[in-house]
Parts: structure tokens; sequence; C-alpha cells
């Protein structure tokens, strides 16, 4: 059974607002809790590619480009299947008789793309054992804040936000799924140099697209010629994936997903969030940021 077909189905009463449970201090619905053995054993093999990011960070963004570049520009190929039939997201579990993430993994001929919204150090150790190719994908945290809210409002599988007010001070506190911003960026960062990772920043990917997927070519190596290239820029651009049902969540159920409150596609710009921060909250927010960053060398831009 996929997720199209679940409309009438009662299980989707277990994922209207869905119980969390903490893992290892990281907050993840109870369903990922339960399965979380299965998760942690998951064999990844040296082929597998792993787009991985906290969630809202441009994660859909970088799988279509990246499928783009694995099917050399073919849009045909590229919507053989929805983003998340393509790309299993390993730590998603539902509740049967529905296919998780691990399952559609474990179903995949080699070599297989998969995303993950899993901090570092609950990444499943094999992945580090067979030095898999990782491309992470960082936002700052205010537009990432701003679009985390507007999806946790209208999808039905993400725990209920409440307020803006509230739903800020849960986002600083960690209290969200997934966890600490803070601390997932900041833990991506700190290993990028020691394994086969890529971390990119979605400012940088809005700056300058071509330069990004330049880097993502060099990462996978791989050549293409200069039309081909173009061909993914426009393919994989904010209004084209708007329109492309196999990118943009629309063949989800509105039980699952009402887009009529927030489509998942939004807005895509940096600098979005000072339509929703007020000056308080802002002044609030940067104090707190200072205080959990300091230290890193890692730094974003809010605008470009």
């Amino acid at each position: 059974m996929s997720l199209e077909e679940i409309k009438d189905h009662q299980l989707v009463g277990k994922y209207i607002q869905p119980e969390t449970r903490e893992v290892n201090g990281v907050l993840l619905t109870k369903i990922m809790s339960d399965n979380w053995d299965n998760i942690w054993n998951f064999q990844a093999k040296p082929d597998d590619l792993l787009i991985a990011s906290y969630a809202k960070a441009g994660t859909t963004w970088t799988q279509e480009i990246v499928d783009m570049i694995q099917n050399d520009g073919d849009v045909q190929k590229c919507q053989r299947a929805n983003t998340f039939d393509r790309h299993p997201f390993i730590e998603w579990a539902l509740p049967p008789p529905l296919n998780s993430g691990l399952d559609l993994a474990n179903k995949m001929p080699s070599p297989r793309t998969m995303k993950t919204h899993l901090p570092v150090q609950l990444l499943p150790p094999s992945f580090w054992k067979e030095n898999s190719k990782i491309i992470y994908v960082a936002r700052n945290p205010k537009d990432l804040l701003v679009s985390y809210y507007h999806f946790s409002r209208m999808t039905r599988m993400m725990p209920d936000p409440g307020t803006w007010e509230e739903y800020i001070e849960a986002f600083k506190a960690g209290k969200v799924l997934w966890g600490s911003w803070y601390d997932h960026v900041k833990g991506w960062w700190d290993v990028k140099d020691q394994h086969r990772i890529l971390y990119l920043f979605y400012e940088d990917m809005k700056e300058d697209p071509k330069r990004e997927i330049q880097k993502i070519l060099k990462f996978l190596e791989k050549e293409m010629p200069e039309e081909v290239l173009n061909k993914i820029i426009y393919h994989t651009s904010f209004d084209v994936m708007k329109q492309n049902p196999m990118a943009n969540y629309s063949t989800l159920p509105t039980v699952l997903m009402d887009q009529s409150i927030s489509p998942f596609i939004r807005k895509g710009m940096p600098g979005d969030w000072k339509n929703y921060f007020t000056v308080a909250q802002n002044e609030e927010f940067d104090k707190d940021y200072q205080k959990k960053m300091a230290g890193s060398t890692l730094t974003f831009r809010t605008e470009i």
C-alpha cells in the first residue's frame, strides 16, 4: 500500500499529529523510536549516496538536482516517481502495512540514493564503515524556522506546532522533530573533512545554482555538457519545481498534507524571515544564536 492509497484508510488516524519520543535526547516520532533498532542497524553500501539535512533546509531541491545529474538531465526519467519513492527517507517509519523508508531502501537496487534528517550522532554507523558519499545541505536558521513552522501547520504527519511564538521557543530549545538545529549543523560541519561529505549552503545554491551544481558534479565524479547543466538549472528552479507533481508532494492526500494551508514548496527566498520575526523576537533569537554557535567556524547568511 502506498501513501496515495491511504486516503480513506483507518490508518490515517495513526498519522494525525503523531506522538513523539526522544532517542538519545533527540525528538523523533514514536513510530521512528519504536523502529530505532532497525534504523540504527541499517546496512549502507559503499556506492550509496545519502542526502542529509535538517528538515526544510533544501532537501527536496538537492534531491531533484542529484536525480537530474544521475539521469543526465532526462526530465522524463526524473518524473518516474515521487521524490519520496525515488530516494527513500531512511528513518521515516510508517504504521504497517505502509512502506517505511527502510523497506524502500532495502528493496532498492544499487547504486541507491537516500535521504535523512538524522543528526550526525544518530546516523546508522554502516554509512561511516562503508565510507558512503554524503551531501549535506544547511540553511540559515531564521528562514528554516519559518519554513518548518508553515510545514508543520500543513502536514498532519508532524506534531502540532502551536502558535508562532510557541514554535520559536520550541525551535530554540531543540524540542522539535530531529532535535536541535544548532547541534545538527555543527555536528555535520565538524565531521565533514573526515569523511566523503560535501557540505552545501541553501543560500549559496540560491545565489549561484550553476556554481553549486558544479560542486555536486565534481563530488559525484561526473562530467556534463553545458547545455545539460543549463537544463538541470532550469528544471530544478523554484518555479518549475513548484509545478512538478513528482517533487511538490501534491500527490499526497489532503488528510496528510493540506497544501491549501501552506504549499510544500512555499517561497524559497532567503530573507523571508523578516516578514515573521518581530524586532524583539529577532534580537532574542540573535542573542541565543550567538551563545549556541560560539566557538564554531560555521557561519550563515540570513539574506543574499
